[in-house]
């Protein structure tokens, strides 16, 4: 059973498109969702506003750090 990854001389072609000049896509494409519907009103906010700064950051994980940063971003304080 072949999927298409080889060519008849067994090495594998990548037909994936990269353009390293153009800008990143709006959205980033996740495999899974987050599901925010059974958090309080205030962790969903939270968890939406952590899940903004890692788009608009490019990271896939917040370090405790960055995730001060978005909790005081929301007017938390001590």
């Amino acid at each position: 059973m072949s999927l298409g990854l080889e060519t008849a001389s067994g090495s594998f072609v990548d037909r994936r498109k990269y353009d390293l000049s153009a800008t990143p896509p709006a959205l980033e494409r996740r495999q899974f969702t987050n599901s925010h519907d059974d958090l309080s009103p205030d962790a969903r906010e939270l968890a939406l506003a952590i899940d903004g700064y890692k788009i608009r950051h490019r990271r896939r994980f917040v370090d405790f750090e960055e995730m001060l940063a978005v909790i005081k971003s929301l007017g938390y304080h001590k």
